[in-house]
């Protein structure tokens, strides 16, 4: 089984590329809502170590939000106790696809979280900086200071870039997007 995992800016299109490719995709960012408002041992955890954010289950997404923005160390918290379940998560979905050719994974945090190991394709998504912004803008919860706050956790662009096999240039246009995925899958069958 051939592991592919997408790297790049957050809005940089990962997701997209990510199912473009036609193969089973690990979405860790669906993961995290999912355990959010399903998973009572995170919530619980959560609850012990943030208490002043986190009074109620199923965790909304405004707790997790107001617990990010009030402290800068609360990020790290909150991504200590959830990273040990999508990475279980992640197990999981890797034992179910052991028959597929290839699989994506879409991970937010996948090198820095040490999630990948070398046998993993790297392939960076590449963006200009203006496209992303505006289309980030365009969410329903947009908000600087967590972009901000996210952005400082993640190891720099350009390490990423360095460290993938594969570079896809997106400007948002399946055509572009549906080129460079035809020419990698061309280049690792």
């Amino acid at each position: 089984m051939i592991k592919i995992g997408i790297l790049g800016d957050i809005g940089s299109g990962k997701s997209y590329v990510a199912r473009s490719f036609g193969y089973p995709v690990f979405d860790a960012d669906k993961e995290v809502s999912k355990l959010y408002k399903t998973n009572k041992k995170i919530f619980k955890k959560l609850k012990k170590i943030l208490p002043k954010y986190f009074g109620k289950f199923p965790i909304e997404k405004y707790q997790v939000l107001s617990a990010i923005l009030d402290k800068k160390e609360n990020l790290s918290k909150i991504v200590k106790i959830i990273h040990k379940e999508v990475k279980e998560k992640m197990r999981i979905f890797l034992k179910k696809n052991t028959h597929k050719k290839i699989v994506i994974l879409d991970i937010p945090l996948l090198l820095e979280n040490k999630i990948n190991n070398k046998n993993y394709i790297l392939i960076f998504v590449q963006s200009k900086k203006s496209e992303v912004l505006k289309r980030l803008k365009k969410r329903k919860n947009f908000n600087q200071d967590i972009l901000n706050k996210f952005k400082k956790i993640q190891l720099p662009l350009d390490y990423k870039r360095k460290k993938s096999n594969f570079i896809i240039k997106n400007d948002f246009s399946k055509v572009t997007v549906k080129k460079f995925v035809k020419d990698i899958k061309k280049k690792i069958s």
